[in-house]
């Protein structure tokens, strides 16, 4: 995933069970925020697709791989990345890594849905953004 775009974060107590262990479920919270800011650093804000574009992202799929777990103050990477982008949908892979060494692999699709809750073609302008995003 060289083109990947990278999101650093540290683990913290509120991550953890009573075991110092990531509860597996933070692991999506840690990719949501990773996508969040891969689509914020090419210029797609959330905020701005709802009032504009008058669509919003949403998960429509995802795969969860648990290799390793995380741990207490680990400092993990989340590694995004679109794939294939369709009419109203798109693909991707998140790799969340600590030290070089795989612990999640995530395959997600996301699909652009208007405000009555039906899917929605995505904008030129997304379209556009996440062509060149695209790693295939």
């Amino acid at each position: 995933m060289s083109d990947a775009h990278i999101f650093p974060l540290r683990v913290y107590f509120e991550d953890t069970d009573v075991g110092g262990i990531v509860y597996y479920a933070n692991y999506l919270k840690f990719a949501e925020r990773a996508r969040t800011e891969m689509l914020r650093s090419v210029g797609i804000e959330s905020g701005h697709l709802m009032r504009e574009d008058k669509v919003y992202l949403t998960v429509k799929n995802c795969q969860v791989n648990y290799k390793t777990p995380a741990r207490l103050d680990d400092l993990l990477e989340v590694h995004s990345l679109i794939t294939c982008i369709g009419g109203a949908s798109l693909s991707g892979e998140q790799k969340i890594t600590c030290n070089g060494n795989e612990l999640v692999n995530i395959k997600i699709r996301l699909a652009c849905v208007s405000f009555n809750g039906k899917p929605a073609r995505l904008p030129v302008r997304l379209r556009s953004i996440f062509n060149s995003l695209c790693s295939t």
